[in-house]
């Protein structure tokens, strides 16, 4: 992919609700990156630059969820102005930790919150930005693994597909030897239906899968809520484990309200 004018490809990075931590990750990443994509230009980075050139832009990354109607109407103004749009992040992809308010009634935490409620305009609802534009890429994880951007880009601008993993967190841990906590120690672990990524980071410290990459492909979470209602969880444990960084993904959402998909 290259600009029309032969120019280097451009690529924006946006920001709705969230923590800055994928684009800083971003930051991370910027010697990897000019080594394996060549010359880009960050043309739009409010994050690390003044300097904001206008679109069109080749790539356009989106970090945060759609929590407000001006973020809304905005982000139909970025899918037009990208040629290809990369959701980042598990805000951008499942609307975040802030979509825990999609249970609730948001109402009652803007009067809790402020002084003055009248002043707030917000959505009733925390969502991805696929609920709203047509997405060409999500790349998971609460925040995103530095290498899996690199690889994302230079697919991306080499005209081919990702080659990003869409295996569990259980793969990485026999990877590293790790003895599973499950299934020795009874630790509720959400490794066997959360897409690697992280290198199972949390299982090799002894410590059960928040689930920070997301549903797996062919994620079975009905089949792990029942194993562990086995092990001696409660409903209200099993929904507390599914409502984390990715808890609007619709295969977490429907496991922590206790249904089963046909």
């Amino acid at each position: 992919m290259s600009s029309d004018n032969g120019a280097k490809p451009k690529i924006g990075v946006f920001k709705f609700a969230s923590c800055d931590g994928c684009q800083l990750s971003l930051l991370d990443v910027e010697e990897e990156l000019l080594a394996v994509v060549g010359a880009v230009e960050i043309a739009y980075f409010p994050e690390a630059s003044r300097r904001m050139l206008k679109g069109p832009y080749d790539i356009g990354l989106v970090e945060g969820s759609i929590t407000t109607h001006h973020d809304a109407e905005l982000i139909q103004h970025i899918r037009r102005q990208c040629h290809t749009l990369v959701t980042i992040g598990a805000c951008a992809t499942a609307g975040g930790i802030q979509a825990l308010r999609n249970w609730r009634d948001v109402n009652e935490f803007v009067r809790y919150v402020y002084a003055s409620p009248d002043y707030i305009s917000t959505l009733k609802m925390s969502t991805p930005v696929a609920e709203h534009v047509p997405v060409d890429f999500e790349l998971r994880g609460c925040p995103i693994n530095k290498y899996q951007l690199v690889e994302l880009i230079s697919a991306t601008l080499a005209g081919r597909r990702p080659n990003i993993p869409t295996y569990s967190v259980c793969l990485e841990c026999k990877r590293r030897g790790n003895v599973c906590i499950t299934v020795a120690q009874g630790t509720p672990c959400l490794g066997p239906v959360t897409q690697a990524g992280c290198g199972a980071l949390c299982p090799t410290y002894n410590r059960g899968c928040y689930g920070c990459f997301g549903p797996m492909e062919s994620c079975n979470a009905p089949a792990l809520s029942q194993q562990l209602r086995i092990l001696g969880q409660d409903e209200a444990a099993v929904t507390r484990l599914f409502r984390g960084f990715n808890a609007w993904a619709w295969q977490f959402r429907q496991a922590s309200e206790g249904r089963n998909p046909a």
